[in-house]
Formats: structure tokens, C-alpha cells, sequence
């Protein structure tokens, strides 16, 4: 009575999927996910190795974020929580309502990702993905969303752009001569009669002495 006792609880305890379980790790993105106001985004987090979490509690949450002062129970509100292999709304932060899901396909291979719709620079910040009832050490990831406007960035020069254009290109270019350039020829014109009036003067002067 007492052997089978003892090899029922040592069954229970240490079945291959308690023990497997043992070995499992929750991973996030290493690297900030960036999002424009208005885009679609997916925060990835996985099992490692794979396993079958579609019978498990799935929770995303804002770590940073505080209770709401005015709620005396202070509940914990979830950017997405699924529980009993359908998701829960009404602990759900109410932002979120309408914009989240997991991948529920990928559930048995590990997939704990979530997708968020339409997202608003009050989004970003520090999220955290956790299954409460696996049984490992690493339960939870920390995925970063940081979002920003897009920012265009002006068009390269080409080489060619930056060479010095020949002087007749810049003529044509320009549509002729500058008003400064036409005044040239007068200035000149205009100074040979000034010097041919002088020449003129001078020898009129010589003649009559």
C-alpha cells in the first residue's frame, strides 16, 4: 500500500512533462521593437525549446504601469490575458480593448507573440509576457516598443550633381547673360567714346597752335 502510494506521488512529481517542463525558457526580443503611430506590430516572445502552451495562462502586461488610484481592489489589468484557451477582456487595460491577440495557431508550438493594432505613441514603453503555471525558472520576457513618427530622409546627391557645370551649360542654363554681364559691353562702349572724345580734344588743341 505504501509503495503504491510512493510510486503515484513520484509519478505525479516527476512525470516527463513536469521534467521537461523544468527545462523551458520564455524569450523576448533582445532588441527594442519600433513602431510608427498607426502601424501594426508583433512583440515577439516564444518557448525554448518549443512546447505546447495552448492549455496554459498566456499574460502580457505593462510592467511600468501603476494601478489606477481610484480602484480600491487595485487590480492587475492585462494588455492580453488568456486563460482557459480564450482570452479574458474584462481584466484587460482598456486602451488595448479591440487591438490585441496572440497567435493562436502558434500556441502548440510555442508562439506567445502578440499583435497589437493601430498603435499610439501611448504604447510604447517596457512589456512583459508571462505564463504564471509553467513550471521553469525563466516564466516571463521583457519585450521594449518604442514608438516614433517615421522620418524621411532627404535624397542623396549624385556625384554628377556635385561636379562644376560648364559655362556654357550655366549660360543656358540661366536662360542667357546676367543683368550684370549685359551692363559689361555698355561700360566699355562708353569708355572707348570717352577716350576718343579726349584724343579728339588733344589734337584739335595741337592744331591750333
Amino acid at each position: 500500500m505504501i509503495s503504491s502510494l510512493l510510486a503515484s506521488y513520484i509519478y505525479n512529481t516527476y512525470t516527463p512533462q513536469t521534467l521537461r517542463q523544468s527545462q523551458l525558457h520564455v524569450v523576448g526580443s533582445l532588441q527594442p521593437i519600433v513602431a510608427a503611430p498607426g502601424d501594426d506590430v508583433i512583440l515577439p516572445c516564444h518557448m525554448e525549446p518549443k512546447f505546447n502552451v495552448a492549455g496554459l495562462t498566456v499574460e502580457w502586461s505593462r510592467p511600468d504601469r501603476r494601478p489606477d488610484p481610484n480602484d480600491r481592489l487595485s487590480r492587475v489589468e492585462y494588455v492580453h490575458l488568456y486563460r482557459d484557451a480564450r482570452e479574458v477582456p474584462d481584466m484587460k487595460i482598456p486602451s488595448y480593448i479591440g487591438r490585441t491577440a496572440l497567435f493562436t495557431d502558434g500556441l502548440r508550438e510555442g508562439n506567445i507573440s502578440l499583435r497589437i493594432t493601430n498603435v499610439i505613441q501611448e504604447d510604447e514603453g517596457r512589456y512583459r509576457c508571462f505564463i504564471p503555471k509553467l513550471k521553469s525558472q525563466t516564466k516571463s520576457s521583457i519585450v521594449r516598443l518604442i514608438v516614433a513618427e517615421t522620418v524621411t530622409t532627404e535624397t542623396p546627391l549624385h556625384p554628377e550633381t556635385l561636379s562644376t557645370p560648364h559655362p556654357m551649360d550655366e549660360f543656358h542654363s540661366k536662360g542667357g547673360l546676367s543683368h550684370r554681364s549685359r551692363l559689361i559691353p555698355l561700360v566699355v562702349f562708353c569708355v572707348f567714346i570717352l577716350l576718343c572724345v579726349a584724343v579728339a580734344g588733344l589734337w584739335f588743341t595741337e592744331l591750333k597752335h
